[in-house]
């Protein structure tokens, strides 16, 4: 007899169950957005928020209701806890909410971002943005989705690269490095933009690449990522095959997010 979890994957549940889960805990966040709350600092200074523990919690709290056999790793309990040392074949990665600079700053493109790792791979994965009641999701069946919160789910898909291509890029690159970056993966246009958010900006067709240089967690790209590839795109390390996950630490090296 199979597993709720399978069950739920084959029957499509489990998409929905996560974007449900994915828009409640935007609803706890969104009272703190530009409410002036207090500002916490982790162990590797960067910020924390009572939005950032209170949606993990929620999040947290509905997986384990529903699926109480699947391992979760979540940022902030993470951090605060300790990274675990192995993962199981299935688990879940979970950041309740990224992009926390500019949630703080009062920036609309902060995200919260559940996926199903199987194996080495996410394969399930939502992305919901509370500032503008955006979803997006790896849908069932396959392909990728998106809904305004409360409408019914429209299928997206990567577009193919127009000559004039465009690049999103972290606001942490200088004017320089962005420049040489969008050039690289044949992009004569680049835009700033925070979170996993681009990830779906390319799956949307929107814009076609997303290089990224600096060091990421797994939990900030694997529910972009099983977006981003369920609507056509590819997220490849250096060596040219897709980003992995359950590495130790948890660590993620240089990658590009591309869409056609």
């Amino acid at each position: 007899m199979k597993d709720r979890l399978t069950r739920d994957i084959a029957s499509g549940a489990l998409h929905d169950h996560l974007a449900d889960i994915a828009e409640e805990a935007a609803a706890v966040i969104l009272p703190y957005w530009r409410a002036g709350g207090e500002v916490f600092a982790k162990a590797d200074d960067s910020p924390v928020t009572l939005a950032d523990r209170e949606a993990e919690a929620l999040i947290l709290s509905r997986l384990t209701a529903l699926y109480p056999e699947v391992q979760a790793v979540a940022e902030e309990q993470s951090e605060a806890d300790g990274k675990p040392e192995s993962v199981a074949e299935r688990f879940w990665l979970i950041d309740p909410l990224d992009g926390t600079k500019g949630f703080v700053q009062g920036k609309e493109s902060f995200t919260v971002n559940i996926a199903l790792i199987e194996g080495d791979r996410p394969t399930v994965g939502v992305v919901s943005a509370p500032a503008t009641s955006l979803t997006w999701r790896s849908a069932p069946g396959g392909g990728a989705q998106m809904r305004r919160y409360g409408d019914v789910w429209r299928s997206i898909q990567v577009r193919d690269r127009p000559d004039q291509g465009s690049a999103l890029l972290s606001h942490s690159v200088t004017d320089e490095e962005a420049v040489r970056l969008a050039s690289r993966y044949g992009c004569t246009q680049w835009q700033g933009t925070d979170s996993s958010l681009k990830f779906c900006l390319i799956a949307e067709g929107r814009f076609d690449a997303y290089p990224r240089t600096g060091p990421t967690m797994e939990w900030d790209t694997a529910a972009g990522q099983a977006v981003l590839e369920a609507a056509g795109g590819r997220v490849l390390g250096p060596d040219g095959q897709p980003l992995t996950y359950g590495k130790p630490g948890f660590l993620n090296g240089p990658f590009v997010a591309m869409g056609g």
